[in-house]
């Protein structure tokens, strides 16, 4: 049997590795706190990730942003030179440039990488309905698409070239903000004209207006339950990439610049811990509107 590795066991990571072992693959799990590698009941804490790559054929890596993925990689525990071979799929959102680098890198030790981020926020994590956009060796791809597939229903190969999964999620985080800003300017427009908000969700989500974010950020922000699938925090970090990789490709993208400027205002109000749907409190700070008020 293959032997799997996970690391990085947060918001994504916890329930893309709880399939793994649902699915019955042999999994070795490790986070920077034990605790959430104990909790993925069915899979073996690893000690150290020295001890995680030893043992596993296949490392999956589920973690922040950039510097985190270079640390677990190359740093003083160095994974890769611990795997000595195999494949390494990182799923965290980075820099396409950085995944260039350190694919390379981890070429020269005899490790193919496949950089793979994902979309789909928590629920997707845990259904096993994640999106993921992958770059890299094709062959590498096959071989891990099976276990890929216990947390995703959709697997894009985009490109030979390790970075091309990453400049997908570019468009995707484009896409994601966007969507969000006009699902809060939707609902509040519907809040001020009296309407019943889930109503509206119902009549208008099936139609050419309706996207994910509306239907399944609009009934949360109705609720007011700004619990996050994904954090205005972590949205901010990949907006910054969004941003910067526009910005080398000399490609305008207002609404998105617009949208990382009201998510900052948020984060000076000590709110980046909150979901990224909580986009419409800026709105309702403008506006003076509140849905459900």
């Amino acid at each position: 049997m293959t032997t799997l590795g996970f690391v990085g066991l947060g918001i994504m990571g916890s329930g893309m590795a709880r399939n793994l072992v649902d699915a019955g693959h042999d999994l070795v799990v490790w986070n920077r706190t034990r605790e959430k590698a104990d909790a993925v009941q069915g899979a073996r804490p690893a000690t150290s990730l020295t001890e995680l790559g030893w043992e596993c054929d296949i490392v999956f890596v589920c973690v922040s942003d950039t510097p985190d993925v270079e640390s677990i990689t190359f740093g003083e525990e160095g994974l890769v030179d611990a795997m000595g071979g195999g494949t390494l799929v990182d799923h965290s959102t980075i820099s396409p440039l950085a995944t260039q680098e350190l694919a390379s890198r981890a070429g020269d030790a005899g490790v193919t990488w496949l950089d793979a981020p994902i979309s789909g926020g928590s629920e997707g994590a845990e259904k096993g309905t994640l999106a993921v956009m992958v770059g890299g060796d094709p062959a590498a791809l096959e071989a891990a698409h099976p276990y890929m597939s216990a947390y995703s229903s959709s697997i894009v190969h985009v490109g030979d070239q390790p970075g091309s999964g990453q400049m997908a999620k570019m468009v995707n985080q484009a896409l994601v903000v966007v969507n969000q800003l006009a699902a809060s300017e939707a609902l509040l427009l519907a809040q001020a004209a009296g309407l019943d908000l889930a109503t509206t969700i119902s009549a208008v989500e099936g139609g050419a207006g309706g996207s994910w974010m509306f239907s399944n950020r609009g009934p949360q922000m109705i609720r007011r339950d700004w619990s996050p699938g994904f954090t205005i925090d972590l949205q901010q970090k990949d907006l910054r990439l969004v941003l910067d990789t526009a910005d080398d490709l000399g490609v305008p993208v207002p609404g998105t610049a617009l949208v990382f400027q009201l998510y900052r205002a948020l984060q000076a109000r000590g709110l980046g811990s909150e979901g990224n749907h909580a986009l419409v409190k800026a709105l309702e700070e403008i506006s003076g509107i509140e849905l459900g008020g």
